[in-house]
């Protein structure tokens, strides 16, 4: 009787460690938000850093923006498993010399089920003519939460075209 209580507690610690390792939230795929905007972010390197593309949607209201490049990073899913993560967008303007960046910070969320949801505030730069204008070059700060579209979780091979 004692070894099989040992064998059903050993079991169970290894389904939670099983599970939990499940849990780990990876950026790397694709991911659109609730204002169809799209986002591809390719393999984590061994820096936990990636680079990938952001392209906004039409319900976004930015038609001049056009598909820009993104760099980042996120914490180490071995110390965080729903990690923190920042990047950057240098945003590519159609026929347009301004000059515009965003930042995004966030947390990257797995819920009982596997699904990943990220959530991130974001703050917008443009460039300012002058000092005076300083004021009125950070444009915008608000929360975005992005999810990854059915499917492509199960796909594993992340960093899907756009």
């Amino acid at each position: 009787m004692g070894r099989s209580a040992f064998a059903l507690v050993l079991a169970l610690a290894l389904a939670v460690c099983v599970a939990h390792v499940e849990r780990k939230c990876l950026l790397s795929g694709s991911w659109r938000s609730d204002t169809s905007c799209r986002m591809v972010v390719s393999t984590l390197d061994k820096d936990n850093r990636f680079s990938g593309f952001y392209l906004p949607g039409p319900a976004a209201g930015y038609s001049e923006l056009l598909t820009s490049p993104l760099e980042g990073s996120q914490q180490d899913t071995a110390l965080v498993p729903q990690s923190i993560f920042s990047f950057t967008v240098n945003w590519q303007l159609r026929d347009s010399e301004t000059a515009r960046t965003t930042v995004f910070l966030g947390q990257c969320y797995v819920d009982t089920n596997g699904e990943e949801t990220l959530h991130a505030l974001w703050l917008l730069r443009e460039a300012a003519n002058s000092p005076a204008e300083d004021w009125k070059a950070t444009r915008h700060f608000a929360k975005v939460v992005l999810t990854q579209p059915l499917g492509v979780q199960q796909a594993q091979g992340r960093g899907a075209q756009l």
